[in-house]
């Protein structure tokens, strides 16, 4: 969606330009996953420094001399830690470089005020407390101006993606403890990146006229030129989905595709891109042209 767009505001992007900066997007998606990784790691790993703070007063109180840096030293966490097929990868981005430890430190410090964390601390020391502080944490950071604020210098895509690494870190947190291949699990598979991303991207782009062809009886009164650029490229995107991805049922199309317009275009976008496609669907399943695998995907 976003090289169609580009496209259309930059007549001289070529196709190639487009393809490659396509799959600079889907690398840049993975590596703001790892980033992710990595800050979830250094923000516990600042309970060793809290504890050795605590232990260092003058008079420190019970709680002090009780406290635990287990936040961090827990096996789920060092299983990520230890890791090395993970840690070789974080390396080579060298995000330590381009992280401020005061602002991890900051992280930190605000959530280890909540009352989860201090439960946290409480409560027995078993696999699944640990995994729930760690899906806590990400939560706090996830709605953290600061946190998203170091993301967003490291990456301009992270507005565009973050559903998408939430979502693939609260699985990775999950699952913990890690094995050592784990991190090839959560890299992009070569059925979403080529087989749907790549095909969309080039039928979208070679078929465009074929496309309109399509749309534009459906849009009534309309005149295809007044459709919102964004509208229009959405609803070829689903048409697209709807004629040669036989195994993704009518239905997920046209609801996918409602949904990303709430987020990309205009308030009306949704009710306006919901009725071309209802209409296009039956136009298009009357002339054959919907052809689905699978019993129930035409539903």
């Amino acid at each position: 969606m976003q090289m169609l767009y580009s496209k259309s505001r930059d007549k001289q992007l070529t196709y190639d330009e487009a393809l490659r900066r396509y799959h600079l997007n889907i690398d840049s998606a993975f590596d703001m996953y790892l980033y992710n990784l990595y800050l979830l790691a250094e923000i516990a790993a600042v309970a060793i420094q809290d504890k050795a703070r605590r232990l260092a007063k003058h008079l420190p109180t019970d709680e002090d001399k009780t406290f635990t840096d287990r936040f961090y030293q827990n096996s789920l966490l060092q299983s990520l830690v230890t890791n090395e097929s993970l840690q070789k990868q974080l390396q080579q981005r060298n995000f330590a470089a381009s992280t401020d430890k005061d602002n991890v430190q900051k992280i930190y410090i605000d959530f280890a005020k909540t009352e989860g964390y201090k439960n946290y601390l409480q409560a027995e020391d078993i696999d699944e407390s640990h995994r729930q502080i760690l899906l806590k944490l990400y939560k706090h950071c996830t709605t953290s101006e600061l946190f998203n604020e170091i993301i967003e210098d490291y990456s301009a895509n992270w507005t565009d993606d973050k559903s998408l690494v939430i979502g693939t870190m609260k699985k990775t947190i999950k699952a913990l403890p890690t094995n050592e291949d784990f991190i090839d699990k959560y890299r992009p598979e070569k059925e979403t990146v080529v087989d749907f991303g790549e095909k969309m991207l080039e039928n979208v782009h070679n078929k465009d006229k074929e496309l309109l062809g399509h749309i534009e009886p459906t849009l009534k009164n309309w005149d295809a030129d007044r459709v919102a650029i964004m509208d229009m490229i959405l609803i070829k995107m689903a048409l697209t989905e709807l004629m040669i991805f036989p195994t993704i049922p009518t239905k997920v199309t046209l609801n996918e595709f409602v949904e990303i317009a709430k987020v990309y275009s205009t308030d009306k976008s949704k009710d306006f891109i919901n009725g071309i496609l209802d209409r296009l669907m039956k136009k298009l399943d009357a002339e054959g042209k919907i052809k689905k695998e699978g019993r129930g995907l035409k539903d």
